[in-house]
């Protein structure tokens, strides 16, 4: 029973009134234990004090507790984790702006994670993976005999969001006529299935996403400007895999450890395996690093993943400084080594013979994050008075 009960505390009642039945139920996980024969003014209290402490911890056990579905020490992904903190709560509509695979999804997630409506479901639609003869059945559902096929009524995914979050990805090639319908959903809350005169009000909170600029597809008359309007009350812009710096380290580590346990194998990076991910352009973002990754474990046939296992295209790189004493010493030599150590290393090995614009074009990072490692890791400055041999 206590097994089952999850977060639902479970009183034990028993006539067997010794210490040591109490003890064993309460280490068993029982909230209480009362002995029979017992008063029923006893146990309606003892049951009114167990509700009230389980409404008290409510509010502690809540998404925040769990794992972070974004993370990373880039100062772009803290200032979205910061705003993202700041909209969960609310019930305002947002909109997610960035390039394929910077993790869209995950950050509506996030928020929904992070809401009052995290208890209650969150659909995601991909609106370009529907056809668009279809698209308003999928969303507003339909009745029966509103088209040819449609042999029985159907609701549709906005109903099934109802008390959660909808999120509506790639909202961009949502066509016109949907977009109508979905403006007045916003504006009334409410929504009429295809081939009904009747209205039915659902509570749904919205979350678009797109790669697009809906303000230029606006401006040519394939987005509705009044929806674009409605969308963008809340807007978060994910950033590029590019533009994250040392996070691809980071990334890179979290997710070979998910597929070394998938695929129950032990397998590290080679230095010149990381060297070539912090250079690589990742013009699919955290996608194609997920998998490159995945494919690079599957194939692999010694302990170490290399630059080839991971099928980087070694044109599509960052622009670094024509400088043959930085390439060596910018591989780390140990695969083991924390992106830290690799930078602590980098950094004293090459900021004499380097300003501050070159070590951070160097290292993918802006001058900023440049500064706040300096700061973190204690890595003093050239004195102004050292030159070039």
């Amino acid at each position: 029973l206590i097994a089952h009960a999850g977060v639902t505390p479970v009183l034990i009642m028993t006539s067997y009134a010794s210490m040591r039945s109490a003890i064993d139920a309460i280490k068993m996980g029982a909230a209480e234990y009362i002995a029979k024969p017992f008063d029923h003014n006893e146990m309606l209290a003892v049951i009114a004090k167990l509700i009230q402490l389980h409404e008290a911890k409510i509010p502690v056990v809540n998404s925040r507790t769990h794992k972070p579905l974004l993370d990373g020490s880039c100062q772009p992904i803290q200032d979205l984790i910061r705003q993202i903190n700041k909209i969960a709560s609310t019930d305002a509509t947002v909109l997610i702006l960035g390039e394929s695979g910077t993790g869209k999804e995950l950050a509506a997630k996030s928020i929904h994670q992070q809401s009052p409506r995290a208890a209650s479901p969150m659909v995601c639609v991909n609106c370009a993976a529907i056809p668009e003869t279809l698209i308003e059945s999928e969303l507003f559902g339909h009745e029966k005999g509103a088209f040819t096929g449609a042999d029985t009524p159907r609701s549709g995914l906005i109903e099934a969001a109802d008390g959660g979050t909808l999120f509506l990805d790639e909202i961009g090639e949502l066509p016109l006529e949907a977009q109508a319908r979905l403006l007045r959903f916003l504006q009334e809350g409410e929504i009429r299935r295809v081939g009904s005169v009747h209205a039915k009000r659902v509570n749904v909170r919205l979350i678009a996403a797109t790669h697009r600029d809906l303000k230029t597809l606006a401006q040519e008359g394939r987005f509705r400007e009044d929806l674009y309007y409605r969308l963008y009350v809340m807007e978060l812009k994910m950033p590029a895999l590019r533009e994250r710096g040392e996070d691809i380290f980071e990334l890179s580590q979290v997710f070979l450890k998910e597929q070394c346990s998938k695929h129950h194998v032990n397998l590290s990076f080679s230095p010149a395996a990381i060297q070539t991910m912090l250079q690589h352009a990742w013009p699919g973002n955290v996608r194609e690093l997920q998998n490159s990754i995945e494919r690079a474990v599957i194939l692999a046939e010694s302990s170490q993943i290399t630059p080839e296992l991971l099928g980087l295209n070694a044109t599509q790189q960052h622009p670094k400084v024509d400088d043959t004493r930085t390439t060596a010493s910018a591989q780390p030599t140990n695969a083991e080594h924390s992106l830290d150590d690799y930078f602590l290393k980098f950094v004293l090995e090459n900021q004499h013979h380097m300003n501050e614009t070159d070590l951070a074009k160097s290292l993918g990072v802006s001058r900023k994050c440049l500064w706040e490692k300096r700061q973190k890791l204690g890595i003093p400055r050239k004195s102004k008075t050292a030159h070039n041999p």
